[in-house]
């Protein structure tokens, strides 16, 4: 099983937690790489067994302009096969809290087998830690039962 991460972070914030599910999923034995969206290329996705979205909310809730790649080669490339989750961190305080999280999260219930998302209230605190290992075992568990 190989997984892959693919991210954007302006703060620091998205990064950080991107870092805490990579750290999560190697601790479960899978294979992941950790790539950020500068690095990311559209072939990419049919490489790995499971795919998550690390993503920032940019203005009132969109998508940031690096990630709209990612975004639509999910809509092209035939990867409905492919177990994605997506994640992100916000302000509560904007109206669109985690709005890039929803936009994500809607594409990849329609283009791939979606199997969670997490949002993060600013920086990762300790209790995310939890958080972040019940998204592992969503993915992971999805793997199992389409093996």
């Amino acid at each position: 099983m190989r997984a892959a991460i693919i991210y954007t972070s302006v703060t620091g914030n998205t990064s950080t937690l991107a870092e805490i599910i990579s750290e999560k999923m190697v601790a479960r034995d899978i294979e992941t790489d950790l790539i950020p969206v500068d690095e990311f290329r559209p072939a990419l996705l049919h490489d790995y067994d499971i795919v998550t979205i690390g993503t920032y909310s940019w203005d009132n809730g969109d998508l940031p302009l690096e990630m709209e790649e990612v975004f639509e080669a999910f809509e092209t490339e035939n990867v409905d096969q492919v177990i994605t989750g997506v994640f992100g961190t916000g302000d509560s305080f904007y109206p669109y809290y985690c709005g890039a999280v929803d936009l994500f999260r809607d594409m990849l219930y329609v283009h791939t087998n979606l199997a969670v998302t997490l949002k993060v209230e600013l920086t990762p605190q300790d209790d995310d830690h939890h958080r972040c290992d019940k998204f592992c075992d969503r993915l992971t568990r999805e793997f199992v039962v389409l093996s």
